[in-house]
């Protein structure tokens, strides 16, 4: 889930995805056998229906068919990026778009990662996998010049195509939405672990079903040992049959030591239908609700002029920002503009859970850690896809943290010497003990208006809450902690 900004009045939108139902049947791509049952994690984790969202999700409406249902950006079409030969410094982004923006040092600083890379963990001997619908027909060249820009050392990237991936069209405002989200899913996960090789599975369609298979297929082929999806839907949109059965996809990666990272969302605690309409009560995003997968939620870094720390991070809310909303909508808002978070509707609490019950109650809680997101904190792409010259453009969303976090988790097992799997009750373990990798969000919460409607989402507590998770990342610390404990 990805936000992108595009010129004339109004911007793009390529995260804040729009369900939309079309007619007829998707073809499985490669083997659709059972990958067997889901096992659980802890008494609760079975699928089922579970407390409070139970009704909501009995109730809700979704597509006949809802493997059917696209995800695209919110926007009909891309008018063109504004785009800058160099990155923007954030003194440009402040005097020109009153947000702030960064480049993959600052970001890497923020979380002390150049700590590790100056002893060698830099992720080498690791493969991260990203899994998006069409691709990026010029991603190879961009990463060249993502890399060559900011002397980061160019890594392999492998393309996958799963399906007949169609050729590139740049009127098709989805295929465009896409290649933006994979060339900043692609350049971050790059970024935060610099000498991990890349493979980019590209997906014939982007409906459910395909996108879902397609992650079967990385798996089923371990094409790495990290995953990376920046991509959901609400449960309540997909409904219970859908999600149970494209469960043990998730399950097996975790049988395989495969960790699966995935963005909570970038709709605060609201999501879409299969009409685009948002939900008038809290919804969380499905795969990021599996008790198998890691959900990465985002935060608001809190950084000086030299990219030093103020103080701690808060969550990521920029629903209510004239200054956001008019860079990213070409209106004063509010939109919904926040990250991802609640509770399962489908997935009862897993047993790494148990220790924030009384937040989660009998349910899955998301998201499980976060990372930077904020879109008054964008972050600096490269790309060339709408043709010419191409150039830097400012990012943001729940699709920068979770291909960071899946460099962390690759730099996480360079240094265990083996694959992690899910890290998920490593981290409620580390958390627990007060780990110093894992470090506390001072403020925010995740509820979001539009239309004249509010949706009331939760707030930042000390632990564990559904807006930020267990927190944030001091990767110098984490990184060994994790190696060290999952």
């Amino acid at each position: 889930m990805r936000l992108s900004r595009a010129s004339s009045a109004r911007l793009v939108v390529a995260a804040a995805a729009v369900l939309t139902a079309v007619a007829g049947s998707t073809a499985a791509l490669g083997s659709t056998a059972a990958l067997g049952s889901t096992a659980a994690l802890g008494s609760t984790a079975a699928l089922g229906s579970t407390a409070s969202n139970a009704s909501h999700a009995s109730n809700a409406s979704h597509a006949s068919d809802p493997g059917t249902l696209i995800v695209h950006p919110a926007a009909d079409h891309v008018r063109g990026a504004f785009m800058a030969p160099v990155p923007f410094s954030d003194a440009q982004c402040e005097a020109v778009f009153r947000i702030d923006c960064y480049v993959p040092d600052q970001i890497e600083a923020a979380y002390n990662l150049p700590a590790l890379y100056g002893r060698g963990v830099t992720g080498k001997g690791q493969t991260i996998v990203v899994v998006d619908a069409f691709g990026s027909p010029t991603i190879a060249d961009d990463l060249l010049q993502f890399d060559q820009y900011l002397g980061l050392g160019t890594p392999p990237l492998r393309i996958v195509q799963v399906g007949h991936v169609p050729t590139f069209d740049s009127g098709n405002g989805d295929m465009i939405g896409w290649a933006d989200e994979t060339t900043l899913d692609v350049e971050y996960a790059h970024a935060g672990a610099p000498d991990a090789k890349i493979v980019l599975v590209e997906v014939a369609k982007d409906d459910l079903q395909h996108l879902a298979l397609a992650v079967r297929y990385a798996v089923q082929h371990r094409l790495g040992d990290v995953i990376s999806l920046s991509w959901g839907e609400p449960e309540q949109a997909l409904g219970r049959e859908f999600v149970s059965s494209y469960s043990s996809i998730f399950s097996q990666a975790a049988s395989r030591h495969i960790t699966i990272v995935a963005s909570s969302g970038d709709s605060g605690a609201a999501g879409q239908d299969d009409q685009g309409n948002y939900y008038h009560y809290p919804v969380a995003n499905w795969p990021a609700t599996s008790p198998f997968v890691t959900a990465v939620g985002g935060t608001r870094l809190n950084l000086n002029a030299s990219g030093a720390r103020n103080g701690l991070d808060a969550a990521w809310n920029d629903t209510y920002s004239a200054a956001v909303n008019d860079f990213f909508f070409g209106n004063d808002g509010p939109n919904p503009l926040a990250t991802g978070g609640g509770k399962s509707a489908y997935y009862g609490r897993p047993g790494y859970q148990n220790g924030v019950r009384n937040i989660t109650g009998n349910q899955r809680g998301v998201p499980d850690i976060s990372m930077s997101a904020s879109c008054s904190v964008a972050v600096n792409v490269f790309e060339t896809f709408t043709g010419g010259q191409g150039g830097w453009t400012a990012s943001c969303g729940t699709s920068e943290s979770a291909p960071m976090f899946a460099a962390i988790i690759a730099l996480a097992d360079q240094v265990a010497g083996h694959p992690l799997g899910l890290v998920n009750p490593a981290l409620y373990a580390l958390a627990a003990q007060h780990a110093p990798g894992i470090v506390a969000v001072a403020s925010g919460n995740n509820t979001v208006s539009f239309s004249g409607r509010t949706v009331h989402g939760y707030s930042v507590r000390r632990g564990y809450n559904l807006v930020t998770g267990l927190g944030t990342v001091n990767g110098q610390y984490l990184v060994p902690e994790l190696a060290h404990s999952a």
